[in-house]
């Protein structure tokens, strides 16, 4: 397993991290997942074994019944491994049961731990924008809890880029804590994170930190122009994310990328992974799985290196036509362009 700095900050995670939302399965999450703790304790293992040492999950999944879990199934080894979670949606009824308010962060990051069994989380992340929550009220109540010894370091998800700016911003100017991260969506079928994401993160020093990284399944080789699983998939229910909006060019995708995989003798999952983790700013990858064995088609990415052909024929087949302003920066700016400002083109 490769080990990488988060951003700037001293931390190092792995590359193939784990995700904990088919942890518990309560309500809507029931269609990604519902493992128990033995269950559960099996996939950590398994990942522990090839060297994961970080674990994701977040208050709102299955209604805290993930951390309950992830709780249970750290017991005895929390000091050999890197817990995050998140806050920001709603996890409590009342009209302060959301948000990224004083009030709200610190009443869920202090249910979190209780669920968590533990007295610190290494990586606390705001799990969505707030618009309405003044932004120093936010970065001085995560820097509190920084001071306080029960949040490590801290990051957002999900942000635009003048979001992330802005906090930034605000943090600098009082001598606050940054973000350590940025947790994004990001797959072959959905690089919209390179247009402003990305550079953002790569010249600001944020460690990126990759959501469903295979599109929910989409990236596995199941899903193909004329044949689909059965069943056990979240695409086939109601679950939309990340959204699809063109099939065509994501079957166009798919292909590419079994041929290379075929070439190569491994799973697709592990070329989509390896291509994300080839990536400018990539920290880790996270995977979710619903048994031990599919996480052990994912956990070799770690370790696959493609070469500068199979990047390209991913990339070519994956672009979409620069959206404005890249197209006029590209014609004529290009002699004076950083590496952040690259990414896309």
């Amino acid at each position: 397993m490769e080990y990488r700095q988060l951003g700037r900050s001293g931390l190092r995670v792995s590359a193939v991290s784990l995700g904990t939302m088919t942890f518990g399965g309560a309500g809507g999450f029931a269609k990604v997942g519902n493992l128990d703790v033995d269950e559960a304790r099996s996939v950590l293992d398994r990942g522990v074994d090839a060297g994961v040492n970080l674990v994701d999950t977040a208050d709102i999944y299955s209604a805290g019944a993930s951390e309950e879990i992830v709780g249970q199934i750290v017991k005895g080894r929390r000091e050999d491994l890197l817990l995050a979670t998140k806050c920001r949606f709603g996890s409590e009824p009342g009209p302060n049961g959301a948000g990224s308010s004083r009030h709200h962060i610190v009443r869920s990051l202090e249910a979190s731990l209780r669920r968590l069994g533990t007295d610190y989380v290494d990586i606390y992340q705001l799990h969505g924008w707030d618009g309405q929550t003044p932004l120093e009220e936010t970065m001085s109540t995560l820097d509190n809890l920084v001071e306080a010894g029960k949040v490590r370091y801290i990051g957002c998800s999900n942000y635009s880029a003048w979001h992330l700016m802005k906090a930034l911003a605000v943090a600098d100017e009082h001598g606050w804590q940054r973000f350590a991260s940025h947790q994004i969506y990001w797959s072959l079928i959905g690089r919209d994170a390179e247009v402003e994401l990305v550079p953002a993160a790569l010249d600001q020093g944020l460690g990126i930190l990759v959501w469903s990284p295979l599109a929910g399944g989409l990236l596995t080789g199941k899903y193909r122009r004329d044949e689909r699983p059965a069943s056990g998939a979240r695409h086939l229910t109601d679950w939309n994310e990340p959204p699809i909006y063109d099939e065509g060019k994501v079957h166009d995708v798919v292909d590419v990328l079994v041929s290379v995989a075929s070439a190569r003798g491994v799973p697709p999952a592990q070329v989509a992974l390896a291509w994300l983790l080839a990536r400018p700013g990539v920290s880790s990858v996270i995977v979710g799985a619903r048994n031990p064995d599919q996480l052990s088609q994912t956990l070799p990415a770690a370790d696959l290196v493609l070469d500068a052909e199979e990047i390209k024929q991913l990339s070519e087949v994956s672009s979409s036509p620069l959206p404005y302003p890249l197209w006029h920066q590209v014609k004529s700016v290009s002699d004076r362009l950083s590496p952040a400002d690259r990414v896309l083109l």
